[in-house]
Parts: structure tokens; sequence; C-alpha cells
């Protein structure tokens, strides 16, 4: 994927993104759950303008933004439009299963890439990351494998924005960080 794909608003990314297969240094799995984040939302970190710590958020699109949620787990999100990113919350792990659960010092296939930080310990992302290209190693990239059903919602894990329906889930995926609620509020997104 190039970065004409994340040239866009970080909520229609955010929602295509669900299904493709990504891949870091081999080890990866489809993607299942999304958060979009761009600069008029006041849950993102790129609300108050550009920082040291966000300068990847404003810097060319398909490039990595990684940061330390709470001092300590990394979060993977990929650049959008200049001030715009898409958080990667949960994968269905298909590829470097043992490598994964060696990093994550689990064996619960569910449990291995069901979160932000869990996501960044199973694909070994940390600082080192941030700002590098997503179109070339050690990212890799596959479309998904036939079709896609996108289920929007709202975000989860913040206090501002919180109503935003930009968290984006495959559905029925038992992958996901935390499963929708029973009653969802919106209907299906377009699929892919």
């Amino acid at each position: 994927m190039d970065a004409a794909f994340f040239d866009r608003p970080a909520a229609t990314v955010a929602a295509e993104l669900i299904g493709h297969v990504l891949l870091v240094e081999g080890v990866g799995g489809v993607i299942v759950e999304t958060e979009a984040y761009d600069r008029t939302d006041p849950a993102s970190h790129s609300f108050a303008g550009p920082t040291k710590r966000n300068a990847s958020m404003f810097g060319p699109p398909g490039r990595a933004y990684v940061y330390r949620s709470y001092g300590l787990h990394w979060c993977l999100n990929l650049v959008c439009a200049p001030g715009s990113a898409v958080l990667l919350r949960a994968l269905a792990p298909t590829r470097g299963l043992d490598t994964m659960r060696a990093r994550r010092g689990l064996d619960d296939p569910r449990r291995l890439c069901a979160g932000p930080g869990r996501l960044a310990q199973a694909l070994a992302i940390d600082c080192s990351h941030d700002g590098v290209p997503t179109d070339r190693a050690p990212f890799a990239w596959g479309a998904p494998e036939g079709p896609v059903s996108v289920v929007a919602t709202t975000r989860i894990g913040i206090t501002k924005g919180a109503e935003t329906p930009w968290r984006f889930l495959l559905a029925g995926s038992p992958f996901v960080s935390r499963p929708l609620p029973r009653r969802s509020l919106l209907p299906p997104a377009p699929s892919s």
C-alpha cells in the first residue's frame, strides 16, 4: 500500500484497512480493528498542533507513527492526511504465531494481538519504527481474501471525543480487543 492509499481522511482509511494483511518482518495477520484520529478531534495527539512526540503525524502519509501509551506500551498508527492517523487496535494472527507467542508469553491466539499494546508487542514494534515508511521492509501488505464486512462504532479507551464513531471492526471477528456492544448504534460500514 503506497502513500496515495493513506493520503485521505483517516476514517476512510481506517474502514478500508479492515481485512488487509499486515506483516512486520514476516510476522502479523489480518487487520480486524482500527480507530481513526484527525486534527479536529479532541482525542487526537495532533489536536494541539505539532510536537516532538507527534511529529510523524504531520509527516508524509503512509508512515508509521509510534508512541508509548501510559509509559508502558508501544502503539502503531498509520499516518494519513497531515495531522491524522489510524491506530491499529487488533489483528487476527496468521503468520509467525510461534514468534508472537514468544514475544507475548502466552498461547491463546485470540489475545496475541487484541489491543494496540499487545499488537505492537507481538509485532516487535517500538520507537525505532516511528516515521518509517510502511510501503517497504520491514512492513509488507496483503489484500483482503474475499468479502469484508465492516462495522463502525464509537472508540474506546478515551475520554474526549469518545462518541465519534471512528472505531472499525471486522464483523464477527473473535480477535478484536473488545467485542461490539450488544446493540450497535451504527449500521455496518460499506464493504471494501
